[in-house]
């Protein structure tokens, strides 16, 4: 029995590993896959490997893959991705896993700068994509930082800011907020609603010639084939929708268009590879294929499938209700319980109160029953203290009478005492008179005795002298006190051709009548022009690049995706093919 082959399939959000027989086809395999994820919408994806010479090809799904120039390695690995896009993802996407696959790798490109996208807009749809992976924002389990290790925004966009993570972090979380209430497959609808509007958005670009040897770029995408200069991947020069185009082929580089309009020359260019021929023809037929599924009425299994996706979104709408209405039970069960658990508290604080005021009013009796036997008290000492005053006013009284009494009686005694001193001071008055005459005549006397006394000594002197000598000088006297001193990558040359049908379609064009998500939508027109303010303030316009350029130069010119595919579609098929030969 054969030896089984490893192969491991990575979507953009799973790895997936089986093992295959080498008889197993491309399509045996892609339909094991499929199946293993739930897709049903199977016309827009194929598996991509890489090939010996280094270059991303799509797996055919008519060969064997053990037959295919798949990179040798074990496992051998293949990508899940779309090929094809729709037109317009909110009229065109069925199934929400196709749905997810689409957002997840239009999110990839724009990322990594594969589709250009504005500043204002990237922070818008890294917004959406939050609500996309966390749902409704939640103060309390989004916390500041819950962004930080999240890739939201391109690396040109940060470094063209001069902002950092917590800065841009606040300004998505601002706008994550305002999407409050919306489903997360429905953020992902809006997100691929506004990235469509791109102009890199589902392009498969190319290195062409025309015959004068110009570089171009060829643009292939589900509206048509679009030309544009080298320098500039964003505004289209020359356009053709797939409705004007009957065949496509290819001989060794050369590649020719034949238009619907016989009178107008074959388109031709050439590219530098024939591999390259071999992808835009295989791109050319599936993107022709699928514009012309679009303008024809749905087949009965597309039908059954929108059926289907309208029963389960109507389900999930009236799960959502459900939840909702149980949302709102709980929550009215919850603010009940919390009013009934307030009402507790100020029940429990007005008792609290109510007994502090009773032991406070407790205490004020106990204060004033204290204050009255204190006051009883203070009463009974002043009546004591009346009585007592009382009984010494008494006293004072009787002592009052007796001193007037006593007084009268002095007053005869001074009267009689004045009297005796009167008499007795005569008396004095004489004594005193005979003492001083007493004292004139002892003076008297006394001057007398004086006069005899110097006779007396004067006569001894005398008498001295004559008998004797003179008597020697008397020593001095002593003194009366004494002095004291103090002082921190060819292919052989083949041929390849494919007849595009164009009957039976309706309204081929419409597609140049479209308007943008922010010209439809009067809340992200806003949005947009809000950030594109706020984000004005922080730019660094010497970081700005090429598209950066190019982008404003579009937007002053009031030009978008649509405008532009009308403006470059104008004229017939020759002109615009004699206007590619002529770049």
């Amino acid at each position: 029995m054969p030896k089984a082959v490893n192969v491991r399939v990575t979507t953009m959000d799973a790895e997936l590993e089986f093992a295959v027989q080498p008889s197993t086809t491309g399509k045996q395999l892609f339909d094991q896959v499929v199946k293993t994820i739930g897709l049903r919408e199977v016309w827009y994806f194929g598996l991509q490997y890489m090939d010996g010479k280094g270059y991303y090809t799509w797996l055919k799904l008519d060969k064997k893959v053990s037959s295919q120039d798949v990179k040798k390695e074990n496992p051998l690995q293949f990508k899940f991705r779309a090929k094809f896009f729709p037109e317009d993802v909110s009229e065109e996407l069925i199934q929400d896993i196709t749905q997810k696959l689409f957002f997840l790798q239009v999110k990839e490109g724009i990322l990594s700068d594969e589709v250009y996208c504005p500043p204002e807009t990237a922070v818008l749809l890294a917004s959406y994509s939050v609500q996309a992976k966390f749902g409704d924002y939640n103060k309390e389990v989004h916390q500041a930082g819950y962004l930080l290790s999240e890739r939201l925004l391109p690396h040109r966009v940060m470094e063209q800011h001069k902002l950092s993570r917590e800065q841009w972090e606040e300004r998505i979380q601002v706008w994550h907020e305002e999407h409050r209430g919306m489903l997360k497959e429905d953020a992902m609808l809006e997100y691929l609603k506004i990235a469509q509007d791109l102009e890199m958005y589902g392009v498969n670009y190319f290195d062409i010639k025309n015959k004068k040897g110009t570089e171009l770029w060829l643009g292939v995408d589900a509206l048509g084939l679009n030309i544009y200069e080298k320098d500039d991947k964003l505004t289209p020069k020359i356009g053709f929708p797939w409705s004007e185009i009957r065949n496509i082929s290819f001989n060794d580089k050369k590649f020719i268009i034949k238009p619907i309009d016989k009178k107008s020359p074959d388109f031709v260019f050439y590219a530098p590879r024939l591999r390259i021929n071999k992808r835009i023809l295989q791109l050319c037929m599936g993107n022709h294929e699928l514009y012309m599924r679009r303008r024809k009425p749905d087949t009965i299994e597309v039908q059954q499938m929108k059926a289907q996706a309208r029963e389960e979104k109507q389900q999930k709408q009236m799960e959502r209700a459900q939840l909702e209405n149980e949302k709102k039970k709980r929550e009215a069960i919850e603010k009940e319980k919390e009013q009934m658990e307030r009402e507790k508290q100020e029940l429990m604080l007005r008792l609290y109160q109510f007994e502090e005021k009773t032991k406070k009013a407790e205490k004020d009796l106990q204060d004033q029953l204290q204050r009255a036997m204190m006051l009883e008290q203070e009463r009974r000492r002043a009546e004591e203290e009346a009585a007592r005053l009382e009984a010494e006013r008494q006293a004072a009284l009787l002592a009052k009478e007796e001193l007037a009494r006593h007084a009268e009686d002095q007053k005869k005694s001074q009267e009689q005492l004045a009297a005796e001193l009167e008499e007795h001071t005569a008396k004095i008055t004489m004594l005193e008179e005979a003492k001083r005459r007493k004292e004139e005549e002892a003076d008297s006397w006394q001057l007398r005795a004086k006069e005899a006394q110097d006779d007396l000594i004067k006569t001894k002197e005398e008498l001295h002298m004559v008998m004797t000598a003179p008597a020697p000088p008397l020593p001095p006297p002593p003194p009366m006190y004494d002095n004291d001193d103090n002082s921190d990558s060819e292919e052989n040359a083949s041929t390849h051709s494919a007849d595009l049908q164009t009957e039976g379609i309706n309204d081929h064009r419409n597609e140049e009548d479209r308007l943008t998500e922010a010209e439809k939508n009067e809340r992200v027109q806003k949005q947009l022009k809000a950030l594109t303010s706020e984000l004005a303030q922080a730019r660094d316009e010497s970081k700005n690049t090429q598209n950066d350029l190019l982008h404003c130069e579009n937007v002053r010119a009031g030009r978008d995706k649509y405008k532009t595919l009308r403006q470059i579609r104008q004229g017939n098929t020759k002109q615009r093919i004699d206007e590619f030969e002529a770049l």
